[in-house]
């Protein structure tokens, strides 16, 4: 797996994880679209960290500089 995200990219990725968790945390969401978002913040921390993401991969989307 190549790289293929940057910087930026990831730091909105782990800070929308961290709004999603802090609104499941407060109850502002409950219900299957807690569920459904907190599923999304788990993939949006696991991309961020291993610096790759397979929908960018599928559609030529390339943010790092290499």
């Amino acid at each position: 797996m190549k790289k293929n995200m940057g910087t930026a990219d990831k730091a909105i990725r782990i800070l929308a994880a961290i709004v999603i968790a802090l609104l499941y945390y407060f109850d502002a969401i409950s219900g299957t679209l807690a569920y459904v978002l907190m599923a999304l913040a788990i993939i949006f921390l696991i991309t961020s960290f291993v610096n790759f993401c397979p929908l960018y991969k599928v559609f030529g989307i390339k943010t790092s500089k290499e």
